[in-house]
């Protein structure tokens, strides 16, 4: 049996004006100072396909619109609903006060590895990722309710925060 390639026609995708009043799940992406305007423009483009709440950029972070975001995110980030924040701090606090779950992606000493997660479908989730070389801030992590971290296996200490992304996104989604 062959499997015919489906035409983006046939996928049947939200329209951008359909994906702004759609249901959502309530997750919402924190970039804390991610240097490259790829990386942010991937992470517009895997929330989208995902269908999260939102996205706050932070610090460093590109913001929209942008050539450099737009090569990655392929519109996405006319769907996405954004925000930016200078800190990253401001953006914790005001989530911390709309009920929002904090989890910092990083490698701590007390982790919880990614697939001993369970996410609570009663729960609000901000998931936080950081900066290409530094990862997430300490003073974030601090703030932050749990830190999970990808379980990894070879040489190198960390994925690109673009795949991290869509690792973690796909996680919570097949756990709900």
């Amino acid at each position: 049996m062959k499997n015919r390639k489906l035409l983006n026609s046939e996928l049947n995708r939200l329209s951008p004006q359909e994906f702004k009043v759609a249901d959502k799940l309530h997750i919402t992406l924190v970039l804390d100072n991610v240097r490259s305007a790829h990386n942010t423009g991937s992470a517009f483009r895997t929330s989208d396909a995902f269908c999260i709440e939102k996205i706050l950029l932070c610090g460093i972070s590109s913001t929209p619109p942008s050539a450099e975001i737009h090569k990655t995110a392929l519109g996405s980030e006319d769907s996405m609903d954004w925000e930016y924040f200078e800190k990253t701090e401001d953006a914790i606090a005001i989530l911390h006060k709309k009920h929002y779950r904090t989890i910092a992606v990083e490698q701590t000493e007390n982790s919880i590895i990614l697939d001993d997660f369970i996410p609570d479908r009663n729960l609000k989730y901000a998931l936080v990722f950081g900066n290409e070389v530094k990862g997430v801030q300490q003073n974030i992590v601090d703030m932050c309710c749990d830190c999970i971290e990808i379980p990894q296996f070879g040489t190198k200490h960390s994925l690109n925060v673009s795949v991290s992304i869509g690792i973690v996104l796909w996680h919570f989604m097949s756990s709900r």
